[in-house]
């Protein structure tokens, strides 16, 4: 008999993206800014490291949620900190969801939120998206209407494609909460800045944003929820009472504190992005217009899997997804690729073009 719960030994679990500990790969495959964080991070993790790492760290991480409030022109208490914003779903899920309430996510999106849902021990079902990834929101709204929390990345992944706010506030269900995942909100080429939270809808809104992408801080596992404070107070109580350490505190706090540093990389990547667009194109990919640091690009006569499978003996890797049963009911499977730097870019884009001769 096994000793697990019942929902964990029936899941697969949460397969993350591959990561090479040897040199010499162009690694395309997990989203990260191929940019070094501001040189302030450091100078903070170095001041950090100097001082009292024999107490606990700030429990609500006050520097940090003064920072980032002013990004969002929101008080302190609309802002709850996280280890990555994937802890900040899983608080959702811990404060809003009873074992067999029902979870919603758009399909194909982010494969997490499934895992999520099965490890709450909630009902989840997809909500199918149309296959030039738009809503058919008649289709879904009896969905929508039974949730007790609706997950929607906004721009979406693996496509890159981003729902407009009107599209946005048909999706909040009536007696649950719903969750606007802007992880590549930085991005969009109108960023938010949490106005959608001041609506009517708002005080049922949750955004989720990281500082994996934009920030560059992927190792420090770090991200934070924007909500009304009433949402935010719950939230606190289901986490982990010094869920942020010292370190990724100061990391996080010198990062948002120097936006000149962020938005200038993220005018390089989506330059670079651009460009990538157009030599995929050129190569007969079909891709989706991004609003991410990132590419959905398919094929219609090559197997991606093929195409994967030879850049990954080159030592490029772009990330190949499959997702069942999806657009028209039938297999979806394509290559999301990061954006990295013009190098390489340029190396993974020479190399392509050899293996597809």
């Amino acid at each position: 008999m096994s000793l697990f719960r019942p929902d964990v030994d029936r899941i697969q679990g949460y397969v993350p993206g591959e990561q090479p500990q040897d040199d010499g790969w162009i690694k395309l495959n997990t989203n990260e800014n191929p940019y070094p964080p501001s040189p302030k991070v450091a100078a903070a993790v170095a001041e950090a490291c100097s001082g009292r790492l024999n107490v606990y760290p700030d429990p609500l991480a006050s520097r940090f949620r003064k920072a980032t409030a002013e990004l969002f022109n929101v008080d302190q208490d609309w802002i709850l900190p996280g280890n990555g914003s994937d802890e900040i779903l899983t608080i959702l899920n811990r404060a809003f969801v009873d074992p067999g309430e029902l979870i919603t996510f758009p399909y194909p999106s982010y494969t997490l939120y499934e895992t999520l849902a099965d490890i709450q021990g909630a009902a989840h079902e997809r909500l199918l998206l149309e296959p030039d990834w738009s809503w058919d929101i008649d289709r879904v709204r009896p969905q929508i209407e039974r949730s007790k929390l609706v997950l929607v990345p906004n721009p979406n992944s693996p496509s890159g494609n981003c729902w407009a706010d009107e599209t946005i506030h048909e999706l909040v269900p009536p007696n649950g909460v719903f969750v606007l995942d802007e992880a590549y909100g930085d991005f969009r080429a109108e960023p938010h800045q949490g106005e959608i939270l001041h609506s009517d809808d708002g005080r049922r809104m949750v955004i989720t944003r990281t500082l994996s992408k934009s920030y560059s801080l992927a190792g420090i596992r770090f991200g934070f929820a924007v909500a009304h404070p009433d949402l935010i107070s719950g939230m606190r109580k289901v986490k982990d009472s010094y869920n942020c350490n010292t370190l990724s505190l100061a990391a996080a706090t010198a990062a948002v504190e120097d936006q000149d540093w962020m938005l200038g990389n993220r005018r390089r990547i989506i330059a670079t992005r651009d460009r990538l667009t157009k030599s995929l194109c050129e190569l007969n990919f079909d891709t989706v217009d991004s609003e991410a640091n990132f590419i959905w690009a398919t094929h219609s006569e090559i197997s991606h899997q093929k195409i994967y499978e030879k850049l990954k003996a080159r030592k490029v890797l772009v990330r190949f997804m499959k997702f069942p049963e999806s657009l028209n009911d039938s297999e979806l499977t394509g290559l999301r690729i990061t954006v990295g730097t013009d190098d390489e870019t340029d190396g993974f884009l020479e190399i392509l073009r050899e293996i597809m001769e």
